[in-house]
């Protein structure tokens, strides 16, 4: 079978998290050929991939945000005389409603410089003037022109991309990625399988609410285009995936089918983490933080409730392992933090093999502000290394359990609580024989749940159905 991966802001070019996963299941599955059809943030990113491509990705195609940004075309040349139907569809689209994806994916089904080109046609700026007055009529229409055009630039450019040939396309996020997927399934009529390692749109909702470059008056529109984006992905794919139940039930609150989802679990190599011996006695706690180096995983809060504990606690270093390049100003921040607060025995130590890494470690630490099911945790459980971990995803039960007995496998606790992470810490770093009765607790629970080679078979089994449906003349 020959799989069209779509990825955003993941692989190849940031390593961890999804690309981690994403990158063991194609080595994983040599018996299928892989494209990947990536979408990047910036040019600057061409060329600069953290990971060597497996053989059987045969092809590698990507495309930049930044990029399609600074297309300017001079003017439209009347290639958009809009019928009452398209008409209706592009009217919903910017406004982020429920447009007719069909007649939005005809529409634009031409090279990315004529689709930019109707962001200057008579027929777009008399529909965002009709918008305009009807749901902005305090705000100037020249600040709503230039926020829609930023919005919509990207996605009119990537509809003009012709997509891969493939016999089944796979996205492993909505957004951008998911719309594309839809896009191909439609012009195609392949099929379309979506997986979402988080919520994308949730994701993205706390990161416009943060953030500074989008004016208040459009936050509201701006989340509204990602829902928008997923409930597109939603609809067009055959099966919607879950790493955990209450995510699969938020992709349901959203708008995606129920006969849809499957919950397929990551899995981890049990064999070979659970191999890994305790760290030997030196007089030390080591704590290890398997993180990328970014707003989204709070190291800040980590760092500075590390403070807290160092101050109670005067054998324990913190060694926070992952790229730092994904966003520098983000890191420079940090590590004036960390020299700030004189935490020197926190250590910033870039990427490294986890595996060889844990025999350093006592425990692990995750502060994160949202996550799907991180890999970082299942892999310390494996290595019967206990985990503190945010609320957030399904952390709570990687480390309590449903409906098992194998018991606690280190503390869940409220996002940026630094008392509570601090208590959480402390209890771990006092109690050597806590650390081990956590620990073996995980190890049980990923060995009966969450095993690499489970979750293999069921995503085969699911590529394989899918494209068997789509054989019998099951178009979704």
């Amino acid at each position: 079978m020959r799989i069209c991966v779509i990825c955003e802001g993941c692989y190849p070019f940031v390593s961890g998290g999804v690309s981690s996963w994403l990158h063991g299941l194609i080595c994983a599955m040599p018996q299928h050929e892989f494209v990947i059809w990536a979408i990047g943030a910036q040019m600057k990113q061409r060329g600069q991939y953290a990971y060597q491509m497996p053989p059987n990705v045969v092809e590698l195609r990507d495309v930049y945000l930044d990029a399609l940004a600074n297309e300017h075309p001079k003017e439209a040349h009347g290639r958009f005389r809009l019928n009452d139907a398209q008409s209706e569809a592009v009217r919903q689209l910017l406004r982020c409603q429920n447009p007719d994806w069909s007649v939005i994916f005809r529409l634009f089904q031409r090279p990315p410089l004529e689709n930019i080109e109707f962001l200057l046609s008579r027929e777009f700026l008399a529909l965002l003037e009709e918008i305009c007055h009807q749901d902005y009529p305090y705000v100037g229409f020249t600040d709503y022109f230039w926020a829609v055009r930023s919005m919509f630039l990207p996605l009119l450019s990537l509809l003009g991309q012709e997509p891969p040939v493939a016999d089944l396309y796979y996205a492993v996020s909505a957004g951008y990625a998911g719309v594309l997927g839809a896009m191909a399934h439609e012009r195609t009529g392949a099929p379309f399988v979506l997986t979402e390692h988080g919520i994308y749109t949730r994701e993205r909702e706390e990161e416009i609410l943060r953030t500074n470059w989008v004016p208040t008056q459009f936050k509201d529109l701006w989340i509204d285009m990602f829902y928008m984006f997923t409930r597109c992905a939603y609809h067009a794919a055959a099966r919607v995936t879950a790493l955990f139940h209450r995510a699969s039930l938020i992709q349901q609150e959203i708008g995606c089918d129920p006969a849809k989802c499957l919950v397929i679990p990551n899995g981890v190599d049990y064999d070979t983490l659970s191999g890994i011996p305790a760290k030997e006695e030196d007089g030390w706690v080591d704590i290890g933080a398997v993180v990328r180096v970014v707003p989204i995983k709070d190291i800040k809060t980590m760092l500075y409730t590390f403070s807290s504990v160092v101050a109670e606690q005067k054998n324990v270093r913190l060694h926070i392992m992952g790229p730092t390049n994904e966003d520098p100003e983000y890191y420079a921040e940090c590590v004036r933090i960390q020299q700030d607060l004189g935490l020197d025995n926190a250590f910033f130590v870039g990427l490294v093999r986890v595996a060889e890494y844990m025999k350093k470690l006592d425990f692990v630490l995750l502060t994160s502000i949202s996550e799907g099911q991180p890999l970082a945790v299942l892999e310390a459980m494996a290595a019967g290394r206990p985990a503190v971990t945010t609320d957030v995803g399904c952390c709570r039960e990687l480390i309590e359990g449903v409906d098992d007995d194998y018991g606690r496998a280190g503390y869940c606790v409220p996002v940026m609580h630094q008392t509570a992470l601090a208590e959480a810490i402390l209890a771990l770093c006092e109690r050597p024989d806590k650390r081990k009765r956590m620990g073996e607790s995980g190890r049980k629970r990923v060995s009966a749940l969450y095993r690499h080679a489970d979750m293999l078979n069921r995503y085969e089994e699911l590529f394989e159905t899918v494209r068997g449906e789509a054989r019998g003349g099951h178009r979704i």
